[in-house]
């Protein structure tokens, strides 16, 4: 089985980094760690960028970092900055979604920049795409150095993105046949749920990309029961499963039935077990960029071009 995708949309990928340009960090969600900033910061010191902080990047309201007013200027006030060249979420956690359709979406289009970031981000993500058609990143710094190297190439570079799936990734078990193109939109499910009917852009032609952390096997259930029976999973060109994390798989039903469950009704081809979400290593992805889908050579590629 191959799948095509429709023609792309218009797509805006934002200009490469240099060295000496400055980045910075806000807590769109919630409140981080400051240790690990701080050894984010060092290694993009160490790639030769300067960086700062959102004024409200630390701030802590319950589980969200600070007031959505607060956390909303921060965003807003990185992308209206002619001199950040790159805004990077200090974590993910809770609470993007709160304030993700108040984005100047206008400051985006006039000088678009690339936001760095996932699991809960995602739904900036996908606002960003659905208003500005703003190419982002999903990905952190961590503690691997492929992992690293991988979204510095991102950030800096022109070549391909190529994440090869790894047979021991549980959702290896949901890859089928078949190969498909198209823009890859997606990231983590919980966020795609939550932006259905407001913040979740058109699938139509798309790869999607799915990864969850610690959702229950009903959650999970009902959420995918919505996105179908809603025809938001309507004539997508394939299907690019990273990681599920958190999930009990000795049950007599779990997160891999369901999922087969739910996806093998889209009739699109699906590669499983791409090292990407909340595992230990997390390839970081390119929010809205042309790729193409081989089950054959169980390869995820997508173009910077």
């Amino acid at each position: 089985m191959e799948s095509r995708a429709e023609p792309p949309h218009p797509a805006v990928l934002p200009p490469k980094l240099k060295p000496g340009d400055r980045v910075r960090f806000v807590s769109p969600a919630s409140t981080p760690d400051p240790l690990d900033v701080m050894r984010q910061v060092g290694i993009l010191q160490e790639w030769g960028f300067a960086v700062d902080f959102g004024d409200h990047a630390y701030d802590k309201l319950g589980y969200l970092a600070g007031s959505d007013e607060d956390r909303l200027a921060d965003l807003n006030t990185a992308f209206r900055d002619p001199d950040i060249r790159a805004i990077f979420a200090t974590r993910g956690g809770k609470g993007s979604y709160r304030i993700a359709d108040r984005i100047d979406f206008d400051a985006v289009r006039r000088d678009p920049k690339p936001l760095v970031g996932f699991s809960d981000i995602t739904i900036l993500h996908l606002t960003l795409w659905q208003h500005c058609r703003l190419i982002g990143i999903g990905g952190g710094l961590l503690d691997d150095a492929a992992d690293r190297d991988a979204l510095r190439g991102m950030l800096t570079g022109v070549e391909d993105v190529v994440i090869d799936a790894d047979p021991e990734e549980t959702t290896a078990a949901l890859t089928t046949s078949g190969r498909a193109e198209g823009r890859l939109i997606g990231g983590n499910l919980d966020m795609l749920i939550t932006a259905a009917g407001w913040a979740l852009p058109s699938l139509r032609g798309a790869i999607l990309f799915i990864e969850a952390v610690n959702m229950q096997r009903g959650q999970l259930d009902r959420g995918l029961t919505m996105l179908r029976k809603a025809g938001h999973l309507d004539g997508v060109a394939g299907i690019a499963i990273g990681q599920f994390v958190g999930f009990d798989l000795s049950l007599r039903v779990n997160a891999i039935d369901i999922l087969r469950d739910h996806l093998a009704s889209l009739d699109a081809p699906i590669l499983g077990g791409l090292p990407v979400g909340h595992g230990a290593r997390h390839r970081a992805i390119l929010h809205g960029a042309e790729a193409t889908l081989d089950t054959q050579t169980r390869r995820l590629t997508i173009r910077q071009g």
